[in-house]
């Protein structure tokens, strides 16, 4: 009778094995835990039965992969301004690097190569601060499903050892994530009404998404799009007429190849204005299309694209005047043995003050060299610095404005310049979260290639309450705690 018992209760026994490995294989051969499963211990066949250690990875296969960790280096473009040049430094700089010698595999089989942080870490991680509080809800996201090959190869261990070794390192990530809120910063988390006005837009080059950089249309889009000001670069000809453009030479953005073939090469300034006015500075944007993300444009858009010519900062200025916008511009300083090598800052004022007949208030001028010159024959400027530097130094110079790029300052940074009332103007802002970034963190001013889009946004994107995250954070936590306790529970 004892022996009878004993067999029924092995076969009960024998057949609920039987229910929980067909439960378990049910859900094995599910595509993603499938994949889960393989990069976790290589049991990629679906009826993979054998044992395998847990935690063990096969980098040989994740190698041949290409399952590599690094961080592609910025495009010069991301800049922007003046400072293209340094983003084509840094991005050879970047190439150059060696990878650090430290490597191997993760528990998820997960190969990898550690590069050297490079300069460029502020760019690439600035999202964080906007984001934080989604990249946190992921984060939890991805522990609940990694909770399945986790709990599957936890109970399957032979050793308490082993048990503790899979399931202790994801409790301690775990743990930490759910507490991580506590140390979490984000500009775009604040009380209702402590948000500042929404910053002015600065058109970088016009709207050059919309129309050649640097031309009448370009400029013209961005006040039809509601643009507060516009930014430019000046270079002075051979024979001292003020023009619009960004690089030292003509070759990108002008037809030069067609008019001057033997002269691409020249330094833009040692052109004439007569010779400069025979180029059309409109049919390399349809052909070149410069920005991934351009409309097309209307058959109308298209016509005056291709009729643009280069633009005298006189008329810039009349423009600018006329539809009452700022203006800010980066102004070159001629080559060597050119007429105004050393009369480049007079010229230019001559320009400004006599010609155009803007109005002085209108200016942000920019450039230090000979900066109490101009502030002495020109006081209705506003000076403007393209550098940070202490409070009282600037307020010292009169500087009543920052144009610094969005990685070199921080909220903390703007709220300190604007307690002495200088403000802070951001360049290049294109993105929209990363306008929001610069909205939260109380910026006067952005310089931006996409004024038609952030135009349009009436609050920041990813803008909450703390009381809002607050149940954001808890119901994540709960939710996730029961998920990963029901996972652990099927598998127990």
């Amino acid at each position: 009778m004892e022996a009878s018992s004993t067999s029924l209760k092995r076969l009960k026994f024998g057949k609920l094995k039987v229910v929980r490995r067909r439960l378990l294989q049910r859900y094995e051969h599910q595509p993603f835990i499938s994949c889960l499963a393989g990069f976790y211990s290589c049991r990629w066949k679906r009826y993979q039965r054998r044992r395998t250690e847990p935690g063990k990875c096969c980098c040989k296969m994740v190698n041949y992969l290409g399952s590599w960790s690094h961080i592609s280096p910025p495009t010069p473009e991301v800049f922007g301004g003046s400072h293209t040049g340094v983003g084509e430094r840094l991005n050879s700089w970047y190439l150059q690097q060696e990878p650090i010698q430290v490597e191997g595999c993760s528990r998820v089989g997960v190969c990898f190569h550690l590069y050297p942080l490079h300069p460029l870490t502020k760019i690439l991680f600035s999202p964080y601060q906007i984001t934080a509080p989604y990249l946190h809800i992921g984060a939890i996201t991805i522990m609940v499903l990694l909770s399945w090959p986790v709990a599957l190869h936890a109970i399957r261990a032979d050793k308490k050892v082993v048990q503790v070794i899979i399931v202790g390192p994801y409790l301690a990530i775990l743990l930490f994530l759910f507490l991580i809120p506590l140390g979490m910063y984000s500009p775009c988390i604040r009380e209702m009404g402590t948000l500042g006005p929404k910053p002015a837009l600065i058109g970088h080059r016009g709207a050059p998404m919309l129309a050649p950089e640097n031309t009448e249309m370009s400029f013209q889009k961005t006040i039809e799009h509601g643009g507060d000001g516009l930014e430019t670069d000046v270079t002075i000809s051979y024979d001292g007429v003020p023009f619009l453009m960004h690089d030292s030479t003509l070759r990108r953005t002008t037809n030069i190849k067609e008019v001057y073939p033997n002269d691409t090469a020249q330094n833009a300034a040692l052109f004439s204005w007569d010779a400069l006015e025979e180029l059309n500075a409109g049919t390399w944007f349809l052909k070149d299309k410069p920005f991934s993300c351009m409309g097309s444009l209307s058959r109308a858009d298209q016509n005056q694209a291709m009729n643009q010519s280069i633009y005298k900062l006189s008329n810039f200025l009349r423009l600018a005047d006329s539809q009452n916008k700022l203006v800010i511009f980066d102004l070159y300083r001629p080559p060597e043995k050119h007429p105004y090598r050393n009369s480049w800052i007079n010229r230019t004022l001559e320009v400004i003050l006599s010609e155009s007949g803007i109005r002085p208030h209108l200016v942000l001028w920019l450039e230090n060299d000979m900066r109490s010159f101009v502030q002495s024959v020109a006081p209705g400027f506003q000076q403007t610095m393209g550098s940070k530097a202490p409070v009282e130094d600037l307020l010292m110079d009169n500087i009543v404005k920052l144009n610094l790029a969005y990685t070199e300052m921080s909220s903390e940074d703007i709220r300190k310049y604007a307690e002495a009332n200088i403000t802070t103007n951001l360049y290049v802002v294109n993105e929209p979260w990363l306008f929001s970034l610069a909205w939260c963190s109380g910026a006067h001013s952005v310089t931006t290639n996409a004024v038609h889009t952030l135009k349009n946004l009436s609050q920041p994107l990813f803008l909450m309450t703390p009381q809002q995250y607050n149940i954001m954070w808890i119901l994540t936590d709960l939710t996730s705690v029961l998920l990963i306790s029901l996972i652990f529970a099927l598998h127990w």
